[in-house]
């Protein structure tokens, strides 16, 4: 489980250049959201600290509003957020069913991930471009694949092998045995083209292919490099 934001380090992350997601906060605050997945220090000089997708979406939730602080005590940066808060994960498909998860509130979390994921992009490559894949991307294909197609309204399969309607279909994001690459299962064939030409659209490159048993079809996509 990912280790949730002190009260301080929400405040830190309130405060993020709206633009840019740019932190500042004391070396301890941006160390530990680091080790959060909340923050990423720049390559290159100056080294500033970033919001990460998990990061921007925090920040738009409000940041600190979400614990209460009933003492000047709670403003130090030693107590904890509650264990149950997680951060931010796409649904790769056949999760188990989970309250709210597709309801409006989901649909603002994903959007709030994809532009900080975009973001992150911008800031990451050296030329600046949004239309490709970044480094963080690269080390997460599952979930990053995962985010591209939900956030552009896919909807992931549910546990028992249909969408969460009940409707028999839905995407499932698998990795693969090969390097850079991820599998993207969906039933229904136009659905399938449809996850083909998202992915395409987010910086992936997709080819389609046949399961030698089962004869389904399936994308074999991986993060464009140019």
């Amino acid at each position: 489980m990912a280790l949730s934001p002190t009260p301080a380090q929400r405040r830190v992350v309130a405060a993020a250049d709206p633009g840019t997601g740019r932190l500042r906060g004391t070396e301890a605050q941006l160390a530990g959201l680091v080790k959060r997945g909340l923050a990423f220090r720049h390559p290159r000089p100056p080294h500033d600290h970033f919001l990460t997708p998990a990061g921007h979406r925090i920040r738009e939730a409000g940041g600190e509003p979400e614990i209460p602080v009933a003492s000047a005590a709670a403003s130090q940066d030693v107590s904890p957020a509650p264990a149950s808060r997680e951060v931010f994960a796409a649904r790769v498909g056949g999760e188990p069913s989970v309250a709210g998860a597709a309801g409006d509130a989901r649909l603002r979390e994903v959007r709030g991930a994809w532009q900080g994921l975009l973001e992150l992009r911008r800031m990451t490559h050296p030329d600046g471009s949004t239309d490709r894949p970044c480094a963080w991307e690269r080390s997460h294909l599952v979930r990053a694949a995962a985010l591209a197609l939900e956030a552009a309204g896919h909807r992931p399969a549910g546990p028992d092998g249909g969408d969460e309607d009940g409707d028999g279909g839905g995407y499932r994001v698998r990795a693969t045995p090969q390097p850079e690459a991820v599998a993207v299962h969906e039933p229904d064939g136009a659905a399938l083209r449809a996850c083909a030409e998202t992915l395409e659209r987010a910086g992936w490159q997709v080819g389609e292919h046949t399961e030698p048993r089962s004869r389904a079809r399936y994308l074999l996509a991986s993060p464009r490099k140019v």
